[in-house]
């Protein structure tokens, strides 16, 4: 089988770099190797791939907004995030985003094309130091979610339907109102039913908390 790869990095000399070491094997083919600083996939699309190598470090998370987009689209690309570092927080935001590996920048060429082929095949790749505690964490997020629907679960229909209109209105109570046609007051007294539902002290603090779950508003299933 012959692997199609991107590579996309901050520093068009590195990716041209490891695109020209890359194309030296025989069961690879570097389809492109692009600059990208900002979650851009319009500058990706151009190429076909199996695989995208994508820079990790890209500033303001970018690099998991593209991850996104390309691991979500139609004929899906497997990405591998190389990062200077390997903090578990990140790791987790990686795989959240749809990265199916990731590796330091500090490792071996040889061990990157291992990765490369694994991640191909279609196995997942995690940094063995840290495997322990990407699980720990993933096990925490999936408690905390778990607990957050099951606060959810108790809100009426009206109710979930206020919470995720004002999920979407970045809390304002007057575009909350006009979507659903009735006035600010009676939004408000919605939402001191939900905070009171969902134990916390402000509107605010519901909206962090549905936003913490990292899904949309389970519906009602009474």
């Amino acid at each position: 089988m012959r692997i199609n790869v991107l590579v996309a990095d901050q520093e068009r000399a590195f990716a041209d770099a490891l695109a020209t070491r890359l194309d030296a094997e025989s069961d690879i083919e570097v389809v492109g190797a692009v600059r990208v600083t900002a979650p851009e996939p319009s500058l990706l699309g151009r190429d076909s791939a199996d695989v995208l190598l994508l820079d990790g470090d890209l500033p303001s998370g970018a690099a998991n907004r593209l991850c996104q987009e390309m691991s979500g689209r139609a004929t899906a690309t497997r990405v591998i995030m190389i990062s200077s570092s390997s903090g578990p927080a990140r790791i987790v935001q990686a795989i959240r985003a749809g990265a199916a590996a990731w590796v330091g920048e500090g490792e071996s060429m040889e061990h990157l094309l291992r990765v490369i082929r694994g991640v191909a095949r279609g196995e997942t790749w995690l940094p063995p130091a840290q495997a322990g505690n990407v699980l720990r964490l993933l096990l925490l997020e999936q408690e905390r979610h778990s607990e957050v629907d099951r606060l959810l679960a108790a809100l009426t229909p009206r109710e979930r339907m206020v919470l995720a209109c004002f999920v979407a209105a970045d809390g304002r109570r007057d575009v909350v109102a006009e979507r659903l046609s009735v006035s600010v007051h009676t939004v408000r007294t919605h939402l001191r039913n939900i905070m009171a539902k969902l134990s916390v002290h402000s509107a605010l603090e519901a909206v962090a908390l549905t936003r913490d779950r990292a899904g949309p508003i389970p519906p009602d299933t009474g």
